[in-house]
């Protein structure tokens, strides 16, 4: 009930600020301006803490695993091949479409345009030499790799103390989500903030509006094609029919779009799978809670398209290379956003924020956030049914020829 509730309020506060952009009032204009920084500022301060204790808690929290090691590499398989797919679809289309358009940063936020060269020194910057200094910095893939170190050397240790570091890392994550749903909670007035700007700026300049809907065709798009082209492929592929999995997964997939989490659809998607797919117990009650904290197709495809539309859209240029290199690190970034509410937008934020680049368009794209995080989650879910049931029909086949 909270969730449609929510919903409800985000139209509300979205035709709100429809009416305040045209208002011409500048009170109003002040007081987005004012709430907009607020909500800024919160995801400044939560977005690294989520990715440092989000990988932590997740690598903490893995036992040894040399029982099912055969089927957490299929699955590792096949989350990762179909998350680079995502991601590079993305770019394909983002290429493509050429969304950016520098004029939506206007003003001073330009001044914070980092020199050419800045974005590669950051992705060397991988391996830091102070713990301090990458949370201070906002150096995201510092913080990961601290992360996942830290985490993968947790699990290396005697029981006793690992469970210790891992209900420490978990009990910090539960706080942090605690702090994360207040935001949320209040996201209608961000929202409200937002529109009300973007409305304005958009009423000044056509191109404005142009740009974002070239943004949003991106991001749905690249979701859409993955969803109805690639992975019905790849079960053709691999000899299953698409359709029949569809359908059985179809109950999953609408309490994934309305809920817009993978978590809260996990119950019914394991049931479907397992009456309606045909999916052994064994391979669904281990690869779908696994595939809904690592499989984020539809989070690469956002997160690339994202940190590409506002970092050129604020003056940043990149070359084929780079823009190849983002394919991996959305893929990385995505493997590791561990379900988080608005994970997606929180770890793009916090690559922008990294790379000083302005995350005034971050508020632009928050009041159309809502339909892209629900098409991105059932994209989600649906990539995690075909996982699991082609790795249940390949672990089907080894046993029948054993």
């Amino acid at each position: 009930m909270k969730k449609y509730l929510s919903n409800i309020f985000i139209l509300v506060a979205v035709i709100i600020g429809v009416v305040s952009g045209y208002s011409g009032s500048n009170i109003v204009f002040i007081t987005a301006s004012s709430v907009s920084e607020i909500f800024i500022s919160f995801l400044r301060l939560l977005s690294l803490p989520i990715i440092f204790l989000s990988i932590t808690s997740t690598l903490s929290g893995m036992k040894s695993l040399e029982e099912t090691k055969k089927l957490t590499g299929k699955v590792l398989k096949y989350t990762i091949l179909t998350t680079i797919i995502a991601a590079s679809t993305a770019l394909v289309l983002f290429v493509i479409i050429d969304p950016v358009n520098t004029a939506l940063v206007a003003g001073d936020a330009a001044t914070e345009i980092p020199k050419q060269g800045s974005y590669l020194s950051y992705v060397l910057d991988i391996v830091p030499d102070n713990v301090v200094k990458a949370f201070s910095d906002n150096n995201v893939l510092g913080v990961a790799f601290m992360a996942a170190i830290l985490g993968l050397a947790a699990v290396t240790l005697p029981e006793k103390n690992r469970k210790v570091l891992h209900s420490l890392f978990s009990s910090l994550f539960a706080a942090l989500l605690k702090i994360t749903s207040v935001v949320i909670t209040v996201i209608p007035f961000g929202i409200w903030a937002f529109t009300t700007l973007f409305v304005k700026d958009m009423a000044k300049n056509t191109a404005f509006a142009h740009s974002i809907l070239l943004y949003v065709i991106c991001v749905v798009g690249a979701n859409l094609i993955q969803g109805f082209i690639v992975l019905p492929l790849l079960l053709k592929y691999k000899g299953l029919h698409p359709g029949r999995i569809a359908r059985a997964m179809s109950p999953a997939l609408l309490i994934a779009f309305f809920t817009k989490s993978s978590n809260a659809a996990l119950p019914t998607t394991m049931e479907c799978a397992q009456e309606n797919a045909g999916v052994s117990q064994k391979v669904a009650s281990f690869s779908l809670p696994m595939c809904s904290v690592i499989n984020m197709n539809g989070c690469a495809a956002f997160i690339i398209t994202t940190v590409l539309f506002v970092s050129m859209s604020a003056g940043m240029a990149y070359s084929i290379p780079e823009m190849i290199a983002w394919i991996f690190i959305a893929t990385l970034a995505a493997i590791g956003n561990a379900g988080v509410p608005m994970g997606c937008y929180f770890i793009s934020s916090a690559f922008l924020i990294g790379m000083n680049a302005p995350l005034y368009i971050m508020g632009i794209i928050l009041p159309i956030y809502t339909l892209i995080d629900m098409i991105e989650t059932a994209l989600n879910v649906w990539s995690d049914s075909c996982v699991t049931t082609i790795v249940d029909k390949e672990l089907l086949s080894v046993t029948s020829d054993q």
